[in-house]
């Protein structure tokens, strides 16, 4: 089985982001020929302020029902014409005049699979000063969850999520072999953290990580420049790197081995020694 990662410089214009993302996936289509394509956080807008956000944003149907939505529909279709699982990265979900950091899962023949709802919102400051105040604009999931993908169950976070190990030892509770963490990382904090930390989630769960990211620069509610860290990667239950991208726009394609892991968790069977939590 093969998973591609999305990496591209994403902006608040919905239209523009698609039509980028769709150029990309046509080219990991073409080139590696993939069974699971994941996609940044956010990538239908990223940047601009609360009234750009719910313009771009999408309502989204009842679960199992289709979606009238152009993200919805673009998703959908794209995974049903490739015959591939396609991880929508995240999008601005609108319920009302609420708004949500949205995973949308797709199965090869188009049906959704999978919804996960951004459980902990990026309310920091940066050592640099940069604040940034997610929950000024997004309300916060609260469920744990899952998708069955044809040979895999995917474990959903979203980029902030990848702080918080005890979500990844509840995915792989629930059953997780891959862990997806699409991401628009600053650049400030990726430069230190990003890589210690997907390696150290994919080391504890023993699960292969997933991780599309956004790169280059986009522009806040206040025309301020905000730069996102890129370097998309994906890391075996190991914590071997087998695939990275710099930071610029790119696919990063690998291949995931059942066997690899099985051999790791038999091996060092960690959940089973399992003691305080």
């Amino acid at each position: 089985m093969r998973a591609s990662l999305i990496q591209f410089e994403a902006g608040a214009d919905r239209a523009a982001n698609m039509q980028a993302v769709d150029a990309l996936l046509g080219q990991a289509m073409a080139g590696a020929k993939p069974d699971i394509i994941s996609l940044p956080e956010m990538w239908s807008c990223l940047g601009g302020d609360r009234a750009t956000k719910l313009a771009q944003a999408e309502a989204l149907p009842a679960f199992g029902a289709p979606g009238e939505g152009p993200l919805w529909r673009y998703l959908s279709a794209t995974a049903r014409r490739h015959a591939i699982t396609l991880h929508g990265g995240s999008i601005g979900e609108r319920e009302g005049e609420r708004l949500f950091n949205t995973t949308l899962v797709f199965g090869p023949d188009g049906a959704e699979l999978a919804r996960y709802r951004k459980i902990h919102l990026f309310d920091i400051t940066t050592p640099n000063g940069q604040g940034y105040h997610e929950s000024s604009l997004f309300g916060a999931g609260t469920a744990v969850v899952t998708a069955t993908a044809p040979g895999l169950t995917l474990g959903l976070s979203i980029c902030y999520d990848l702080r918080f190990p005890e979500l990844f030892l509840a995915l792989r509770r629930a059953g997780a072999e891959a862990i997806c963490v699409p991401a628009a990382f600053t650049a400030e904090t990726g430069r230190d953290h990003w890589e210690v930390l997907l390696r150290a989630r994919a080391i504890e769960t023993q699960c292969y990580v997933l991780a599309a990211a956004t790169c280059g620069t986009h522009h806040d509610a206040g025309g301020r420049p905000r730069q996102t860290w890129g370097h998309a990667m994906i890391i075996d239950p190991w914590g071997a790197v087998l695939a990275q991208l710099d930071d610029q726009p790119g696919i990063a394609t690998a291949a995931l081995a059942p066997a690899q892991l099985t051999r790791v968790r038999d091996a060092m069977p960690v959940l089973q020694h399992r003691r305080l939590a």
